[in-house]
């Protein structure tokens, strides 16, 4: 019920990657889905209110969970809390801690300090979160630099659509918002995912299904480079037949 729990949180919160999840097979299913619903719980946790010290309160709890799990402490009484810890490995706690720590970035509305601080909030939030869950599925270390470059372009897909919903909330989301600016940050985002799909054999196909989740990123960052003004009118996306498409064929081709 727990596991059932959690897929439909992703379900509700992250219908993207729950497409991306079903597309993998069952026993993939029950690690992602717990670490997809820990990422939903997190990445709304500042939203949800209005209240900086009560939106810390929220991410704290996430950070509390975080430490049981690396104590291997007996999980605490939430729905997503008992099947994260059979899902992840407890050595891994930091990495669930980093994301929930970069998240205090959605709370304030203070800008990135600069390129620097940009880069590793998306290395902790896509990076953290992809690695955590490649981990489970059994890659190896020597993935770890294919998986994190690849997490930060489909991180830096998912952060360009919603630039406009963070501006809208008083957020400062880029350090340069001019078009020129949005294409060479697309341009970042298309090269290190390149760079990922070059060394690609790297990552056992077992773990490459943590890799599913940015199934949509390729495209709509070559989109964001050539048409930067998409990003700040929210009109950065695919159309329905290419979205099915590329999810099928990563389905069967397992090639993220």
């Amino acid at each position: 019920m727990s596991l059932q729990a959690c897929a439909g949180l992703v379900e509700r919160g992250d219908p993207e990657r729950f497409r991306a999840t079903m597309a993998t097979p069952p026993e993939a299913r029950r690690v992602l889905f717990p670490v997809y619903a820990f990422n939903v719980e997190v990445s709304r946790a500042p939203w949800v209110t209005e209240e900086p010290m009560i939106a810390e309160m929220r991410l704290q709890f996430w950070r509390d969970v975080a430490e049981e799990i690396g104590q291997r402490a007996t999980p605490r009484a939430h729905e997503v809390a008992a099947p994260l810890a059979e899902a992840v490995q407890p050595e891994d706690w930091h990495l669930l801690d980093g994301l929930v720590a970069a998240r205090r970035w959605d709370i304030h509305k203070d800008a990135f300090e600069d390129e620097a601080h940009f880069d590793a909030y998306l290395d902790a939030t896509g990076g953290n979160l992809a690695w955590a869950a490649a981990r489970a599925l059994g890659a190896p270390d020597a993935a770890e630099p294919v998986v994190r470059d690849a997490a930060w372009a489909f991180a830096l897909a998912g952060f360009l659509r919603a630039v406009p919903e963070l501006a809208a909330r008083g957020r400062v989301p880029l350090l340069d918002g001019r078009d020129e600016g949005v294409a060479a940050l697309a341009e970042r985002g298309v090269s290190r995912l390149a760079a990922a799909r070059v060394r690609r054999r790297l990552v056992p196909r077992r773990a490459g299904y943590a890799l599913f989740a940015g199934w949509q990123a390729g495209p709509l960052l070559e989109q964001a480079r050539a048409e930067p003004w998409r990003v700040g009118q929210g009109a950065l996306g695919l159309g329905a037949a290419s979205q099915s498409w590329g999810l099928l064929r990563m389905g069967l081709t397992g090639r993220w």
